[in-house]
């Protein structure tokens, strides 16, 4: 288990580019296949690599947990097929004019919280593609969670002006302990700079040691030296 630094196509926005779930990494092609092969290796995961909708945006287009992936209505057929070859959860591709679903829910294998402005119909489809409780949230009063907090099944780091009634959510929600803390040398919206499951964590290359500390302890994960 470890907090590791790295980039992604040259960013310290890894959480943009890439997600993981305890099963799976989607990292995109644009990255080399060593690199990635690095990335899901630390993070004891099978890899997809693999663009989304043909961008490298994955993190940010796509969201998942151990049961399933909700991907945007622009995801391509070979991209599909790409997941397929390693994924044997539930795919949906909603069918919505939203793409940016990385940004809009944030889930573990436990619960999820979406941002309030989903309607109910995607709202129960995440609920049965994710085999989760689905529960409309904020955090630091903003409703793009995705962006604002990365959830894993041992706990939840999310943006430091979280509010108590907030947490109190995230926690009946993900039933895990939740923490606050910032990446990239200070930036709040820690999806944007972090992907973790229970074996790993993987930081933007910008990120302190402080940061760091505070990720390996909110995520349960031990500091490793950067690769």
């Amino acid at each position: 288990m470890a907090v590791y630094l790295s980039s992604i196509v040259g960013s310290a926005s890894i959480g943009v580019y890439s997600l993981t779930t305890e099963n799976i990494a989607v990292v995109p092609r644009m990255v080399p296949l060593k690199k990635a092969e690095e990335i899901a290796d630390w993070l004891k995961v099978k890899l997809a690599w693999t663009s989304i909708s043909g961008s490298t945006l994955a993190g940010a287009l796509a969201c998942a947990n151990s049961n399933g992936i909700i991907l945007p209505n622009s995801v391509r057929e070979e991209e599909l097929t790409q997941i397929k070859t390693v994924f044997e959860g539930n795919i949906a591709v909603l069918e919505t004019k939203k793409t940016a679903y990385g940004n809009l829910v944030l889930a573990n294998d436990n619960g999820a919280v979406v941002d309030p402005r989903l309607k109910s119909p995607e709202i129960k489809q995440i609920s049965e593609t994710l085999g989760v409780e689905v529960v409309p949230a904020e955090i630091a009063g903003l409703p793009y969670v995705g962006s604002l907090a990365v959830a894993t099944n041992k706990g939840v780091l999310a943006h430091p002006l979280l509010k108590d009634e907030e947490r109190n959510k995230l926690e009946d929600v993900f039933k895990v302990p939740i923490d606050v803390g910032t990446v990239n040398c200070g930036i709040p919206y820690v999806g944007t700079g972090l992907i973790a499951n229970s074996h790993a964590a993987v930081a933007g290359s910008m990120t302190t040691g402080p940061e760091m500390f505070i990720i390996g302890n909110a995520l349960d994960v031990v500091q490793e030296d950067e690769k």
